[in-house]
């Protein structure tokens, strides 16, 4: 066996353990949160060592930090595909912000991003991390929709700051909810209503 041979399968090895070792994380985050999840039960359900475990990850907080960019990561993944396709820029605005709200009851993405997060990693850590993730995605699809003259062109750069921490709010509320669903459907009527009430062109059906 040569030695760039041995690094490879060494290497993928040190992934495989990586990503079983974020795997439990995430469920036992999701099911039991920080406070009662212990670095012994996510070895233990990773079927790896302690030590293992301190190889990837240098305590209880950064193996959170790391599960927190799981769940994020999966979600902006979807919304950009969303909001990068081939619909009209319109009705991509309108599928990305239903599924940013999907993703507001999807219980890990609920427990460990909008639940645990903000006290684990402090709000102004986890805001700016929330930025990463989220403002970006909101400021492209502000702009999708000025270039193709279904809102007026406003400040880029401000407008999609107020409908970010709009967004940011709205997912706090339907998480500290006791009836998420309810909240989460209520806000979606709200957006949705509210954007009609910007939109400059009519589609179709609503025209002639």
């Amino acid at each position: 066996m040569s030695v760039a041979t041995a690094r490879s399968r060494r290497d993928d090895y040190s992934e495989s353990t990586r990503g079983a070792l974020l795997d439990s994380a995430v469920a036992l985050f999701t099911e039991r949160g920080y406070a009662g999840t212990s670095l012994d039960e996510i070895a233990r359900r990773s079927r790896v060592t302690k030590g293992a475990l301190y190889h990837h990850f240098s305590g209880k907080q950064a193996i959170f930090e790391a599960a927190f960019d799981v769940v994020e990561t999966e979600v902006k993944g979807r919304l950009e595909k969303i909001l990068r396709g081939s619909q009209p820029p319109w009705d991509r605005a309108l599928a990305g912000l239903r599924d940013f709200i999907a993703a507001c009851l999807d219980p890990a993405y609920q427990r460990i991003a909008l639940h645990e997060a903000p006290v684990v990693m402090g709000w102004q850590r986890w805001r700016d991390a929330e930025d990463r993730y989220s403002f970006g995605l909101i400021k492209e699809a502000l702009q999708d929709l000025i270039d193709a003259g279904d809102v007026a062109a406003v400040p880029v750069d401000v407008t999609s700051r107020l409908l970010f921490g709009a967004l940011c709010g709205a997912a706090t509320d339907i998480a500290n909810s006791a009836e998420p669903e309810r909240v989460g459907a209520e806000i979606e009527q709200v957006v949705v209503a509210l954007l009609h009430q910007v939109r400059l062109t009519a589609p179709p059906s609503e025209s002639g």
